[in-house]
C-alpha cells in the first residue's frame, strides 16, 4: 500500500539544524521508499500571518528551497511546490471556513496562547489576533485535505493541528459526502525520538526564541559560533558532568549513532571539558553538512533553475487540486449550467445522459474506476491499482475491449450482463 506523506515550512526566516532533524533529513529519507508517495511545499501563505516585510518573504522562499534539495530532495521523485502557486488550496480553505465552527478555532493552541498573554497583561484579549492567526488551523487542513495525505510529519505541538483537520474533514463529508466521502483521515506521524531539537538555552530550537543554530545561512563559521553559545554549567576539564544537564548532547545525538551517542556521554561523564566537547559536535554536525552548501550556494545564485523546479512541481500538483476542488464545488452546488440553452425537457435530458467511467481513490491509498450507466447504474467496478496512473491506463484498455486479462481486474456489478457493459463502452467510444 502507498501512503500519502505531506510536509510543509513556513517562510519566515532561514532553516535551522531543528527543522532538518525534525522534517527535512526525515521526509527526504522517506521519500525514497517505494512505498511513499512525498509532497514537499513551502507553506508562504501562512508566512503572511506574521510577517508582512515582502523581501524577507521572499528571500525565505529562495533559501527554503534550495536547501531541501541542498539536503538531497529529489523533484523527478517528489511533489514539490509553493503552497501560493496552487489557488485551489485558498479556495478549500474557504470552504472549510464555511463549515468550521468557531468554537474548535477558539481552542487552538497558537489563539489560546495570545489571547493569556493579553489577559495577564489586561489587553483586549484580541489585541494583535488578525483572521490569518486565528484560522491557521483551517488553512493546514486544506494544505493537508487538498492531497487526501496519509500522513503528516509534525512535533507535539502541532498535533492538535491535525485533530482539527481530521474534525473539518468529517464535517465536509457528513454534509455534503452523500455519494462518497471525499477525504481520507490524515494522522500525525511524530518522531519520538527527535521530535523537538533542543536550542542553544534548552528549549525547543526555535526562530521566535532566538536559540537556532543556522542550517546553511553564514556557512561554517556561523555553524560553529552558534555552537559556542549553548548553555552549559561551569564546571571546569576534567570535573565529572552531567550529560542531561546541556542541550549539546541531545544535538549531538541527532547526528550520530548510536555507539557515537554512548561514548561521547561517556568522555563528558569522565571530564571531557565543554569546549572540547562543542568542538566535537560542531565537526560532529559539519561532517553531514558541510557536503551540502556548494549545491545550496548554487541554487541561490542560479533562481532562475530553482523557479523551473518549482513551477515544474505546481504543475504536478495541479493535475490533483484542479479536478478535485472542481468535484468539491459540484458536491457544494456551485455547479455549471449546462443546458442553459435547451428547453429542459426530460426527454432532453435523457439525450444528453451518457454513460461515465469515473476514477476515484480510497481510504486505502489505492486507486479504483468504475463504469456507470447513463441512469448512474453501476456496470463495473475495478480492482485498487497502486497509482492513478495506473487506473487511467487501465479505463483506456477497458474502452478498447474486455480482454480476459482485463476481466482479472474488474469484476461485473451484481445482477449486470456483458452486452450491458459493452453497449456503455460503445456508447462512449461513439462519441
Amino acid at each position: 500500500m502507498t501512503v500519502r506523506v505531506l510536509t510543509g515550512i513556513n517562510t519566515t526566516g532561514t532553516l535551522h539544524l531543528g527543522n532538518y532533524c525534525g522534517a527535512i533529513r526525515p521526509c527526504i529519507q522517506a521519500s525514497r521508499r517505494d512505498d511513499v508517495e512525498s509532497f514537499f511545499f513551502m507553506a508562504d501563505l501562512h508566512a503572511l500571518i506574521k510577517c508582512q516585510d515582502p523581501d524577507r518573504v521572499e528571500l525565505s522562499r529562495m533559501q527554503i528551497a534550495a536547501s531541501w534539495l541542498a539536503a538531497g530532495l529529489d523533484p523527478d521523485k517528489v511533489t514539490f511546490y509553493r503552497q501560493s502557486d496552487i489557488p485551489e488550496i485558498p479556495m478549500l480553505n474557504w470552504m472549510f471556513n464555511c463549515v468550521c465552527s468557531k468554537g474548535l478555532m477558539n481552542r487552538a493552541h497558537a489563539y489560546k496562547a495570545v489571547v493569556d498573554v493579553n489577559t495577564a497583561q489586561n489587553e483586549d484579549p484580541d489585541a494583535g489576533v488578525n483572521m490569518g492567526l486565528f484560522c491557521y488551523p483551517i488553512l493546514m487542513a486544506a494544505d493537508i485535505l487538498m492531497f487526501n495525505a496519509n500522513r503528516v510529519p509534525v512535533g507535539r505541538d502541532q498535533i492538535q493541528h491535525l485533530e482539527m483537520a481530521r474534525d473539518i474533514a468529517t464535517r465536509f463529508n457528513n454534509i455534503y459526502g452523500a455519494s462518497k466521502e471525499f477525504f481520507v483521515m490524515p494522522y500525525e506521524q511524530v518522531d519520538a525520538e527527535l521530535e523537538l531539537l533542543p536550542g542553544l538555552d534548552g528549549r525547543k530550537m526555535s526562530k521566535s526564541y532566538n536559540n537556532v543554530i543556522p542550517l546553511f545561512d553564514g556557512g561554517e563559521k556561523a555553524l560553529r559560533d552558534a555552537i559556542s553559545r549553548v548553555v552549559t554549567d561551569s564546571k571546569l576539564p576534567g570535573e565529572p558532568k552531567d550529560p542531561d544537564s546541556t542541550s549539546l548532547t541531545q544535538i549531538f545525538d541527532a547526528f550520530a549513532t548510536p555507539d557515537e551517542r554512548a561514548a561521547f556521554r561517556q568522555e563528558l561523564r569522565d571530564g571531557l571539558g565543554w569546549g572540547e566537547a562543542k568542538k566535537r559536535l560542531a565537526d560532529q554536525i559539519n561532517n553531514e553538512i558541510g557536503p551540502m552548501r556548494e549545491k545550496y550556494e548554487y541554487y541561490m545564485s542560479h533562481t532562475d533553475e530553482l523557479e523551473d523546479i518549482l513551477m515544474a512541481g505546481a504543475d504536478k500538483a495541479r493535475k490533483i487540486s484542479k479536478p478535485f476542488i472542481e468535484e468539491l464545488y459540484h458536491a457544494a452546488g456551485l455547479r455549471r449550467f449546462r443546458s442553459l440553452e435547451q428547453s429542459g425537457t426530460k426527454k432532453q435530458q435523457k439525450r444528453a445522459a451518457k454513460p461515465t467511467f469515473k476514477q476515484y481513490r480510497e481510504s486505502d491509498g489505492k486507486f479504483y474506476f468504475k463504469l456507470a450507466d447513463a441512469a448512474g447504474k453501476l456496470l463495473l467496478q475495478s480492482v485498487g491499482f497502486d497509482s492513478g496512473k495506473e487506473a487511467g491506463m487501465t479505463v483506456s484498455a477497458v474502452k478498447k475491449g474486455l480482454t480476459d486479462e482485463l476481466m482479472a481486474l474488474v469484476r461485473l456489478a451484481d445482477g449486470v450482463t456483458m452486452p450491458e457493459v459493452q453497449e456503455a463502452i460503445d456508447a462512449l467510444n461513439a462519441e
